[in-house]
């Protein structure tokens, strides 16, 4: 027994090394591929049957998370994220401004449709606006970054651990967004006034020529359709309707048409998150069944400590595997705020915590423009610290 519990804790061990770096050095298995390993090794070994493992697994969240990237995928054939871009962007007349719109739309529309969709979605547009312009990129990339993090964190929807946070905790739509709007809301005019404090040329009010146009195709049917099922599921949420059976319906009614085929929707589903959460469920039960937890209790005994457990945690090993981990522990409502909120804005403290940042990183680089990690360090770390302080004080 005691031999079988030493090698699952060396399996929990290496998976969470994996999840960590983004995969095992010398295998080619992403985050997703490690959980799955993780989870099949602890089955294997007797740490839980398959039974158990499959009763690990939270519906909820996972039916949570598919419902709204079917959403998510209507809204892209459609248009949607492109025509949203472009009217916000539109606005902007200068290089203030442009800021200031880019950081306040870019957290809205990821408040509501995922933080990783949006800096997927949102950096080609950006790099487009901003050459055309003849502006600096940097400032205005780092700007993004920071508004899909921050900004998703006033819902369960905008990002993965926010939806494992509702879906484990029972909070409310509404609740949710009334107690971290502000938080949000103030960090994302803090990244405004850093970023000017960093960068002189964005302070400029000098009006800005005209803004090339951006290439997108606006499909007005699936548009008005998707819109329709968006605005009912929201409000869905709003008067209390269960978070995951609304999202479910909504993807439904959105697959109900003859003028996409399924397949097509499929297609950007992302099917690897779906598979990484699946696998952390089993795996964060293997932790529970080794009696593991119970490390972590000295790092969650007050407020202060739950937050900064998840921050580092969130740092070492990723936002989602260290809220599973964490969340046997939180014991009060604002305990699941504090986890939510230290998950995600530890995202902004370096150029590797958050996928998000990576995205929007990686497909620069395919643009020939580079952030490097010093550059974003200098604009994160302080923005993170400030906001952390921000959600703790006011949480609290």
């Amino acid at each position: 027994m005691e031999v079988r519990e030493a090698v699952s804790g060396l399996v929990l061990l290496l998976t969470y090394l994996g999840l960590a770096l983004g995969g095992l050095p010398g295998y080619r298995m992403n985050r997703a591929g490690v959980a799955l390993v993780g989870a099949s090794f602890l089955v294997l070994l007797g740490t839980l049957d398959l039974e158990e493992a499959w009763r690990a697994l939270d519906a909820k969240t996972l039916t949570f998370l598919f419902g709204v990237m079917v959403l998510n995928a209507h809204l892209g054939y459609a248009g949607f994220f492109g025509l949203a871009a472009e009217r916000l962007l539109t606005l902007a007349r200068t290089p203030l401004a442009l800021l200031l719109s880019l950081t306040l739309g870019g957290g809205l529309l990821s408040a509501l449709f995922l933080n990783d969709t949006m800096a997927l979605l949102l950096t080609p547009l950006v790099l487009s606006v901003v050459r055309g312009l003849g502006l600096n990129p940097l400032p205005y990339l780092l700007a993004l970054m920071g508004a899909v993090n921050t900004g998703s964190l006033m819902t369960p929807t905008g990002n993965p651990q926010n939806i494992v946070v509702a879906s484990l905790s029972g909070l409310s739509y509404l609740g949710f967004v009334k107690a971290l709007w502000p938080v949000a809301l103030l960090g994302l005019l803090l990244q405004v006034a850093l970023l000017a404090l960093l960068f002189p040329e964005v302070r400029s009010l000098k009006p800005l020529p005209p803004l090339p146009p951006l290439r997108y195709r606006l499909h007005r049917p699936l548009l008005r359709k998707g819109l329709l099922v968006a605005l009912g599921l929201f409000l869905a949420f709003l008067l209390g309707y269960p978070m995951a059976q609304g999202a479910l319906v909504a993807a439904g009614l959105l697959l109900f048409t003859r003028r996409l085929r399924s397949e097509r929707y499929f297609l950007r589903v992302d099917w690897e998150l779906l598979v990484m959460f699946g696998g952390l469920f089993i795996v964060t039960e293997g932790v529970r069944r080794l009696g593991l937890v119970e490390a972590l209790l000295p790092l969650a005994q007050s407020p202060l400590g739950l937050l900064l457990a998840a921050t580092l945690l969130s740092l070492l090993i990723s936002n989602v595997p260290a809220v599973l981990l964490l969340a046997p522990l939180v014991q009060e409502p604002k305990d699941w705020l504090l986890l939510a909120g230290g998950s995600t804005l530890a995202g902004n403290l370096t150029l590797l915590a958050s996928v998000a940042n990576l995205i929007v990183a990686e497909g620069a680089g395919r643009e020939g423009v580079r952030v490097g990690f010093l550059e974003h360090l200098r604009f994160g770390l302080p923005l993170s610290l400030l906001t952390l302080a921000l959600l703790f004080f006011w949480v609290s």
